[in-house]
């Protein structure tokens, strides 16, 4: 039934090896957990130390960090800013770009800045 509803809709099966930019990130790499959970099932699974936040945009991310654990930015020691991918990797701003144009996730080429994304240039 389900492959009926794909012809219908005109839907090509997509290749899982395709990693595609999902959400801003902000990693804060000297932010320790409280609770000792293999990283494999909290953190991307190139980040093996520190906590990751994700959101919308990074002030969400920011914001949501500062919530849970009372710190300023100043206070949270070594962080970037980036995205999270569809492959569970933590990639900068940089990397992203080039992930973003491959996939043509980007919404208008003569809005982006410099050799960055922004969440802004996605969505």
């Amino acid at each position: 039934m389900l492959n009926i509803f794909k012809q219908l809709l005109g839907h090509k099966s997509k290749k899982k090896d395709v990693e595609k930019i999902l959400c801003a990130a902000v990693w804060y790499k000297e932010i320790s957990l409280k609770k000792d959970i293999p990283y494999i099932h909290t953190n991307p699974v190139n980040c093996l130390t520190g906590l990751v936040f994700s959101g919308y945009r990074h002030g969400h991310c920011i914001y949501t960090k500062c919530a849970i654990t009372g710190l300023s930015d100043a206070e949270s020691g070594e962080n970037e800013q980036g995205f999270l991918t569809s492959k569970n990797r933590f990639v900068t701003r940089e990397e992203a770009l080039i992930i973003a144009l491959k996939q043509k996730q980007v919404i208008d080429l003569n809005e982006v800045r410099g050799d960055r994304l922004f969440s802004e240039d996605l969505y």
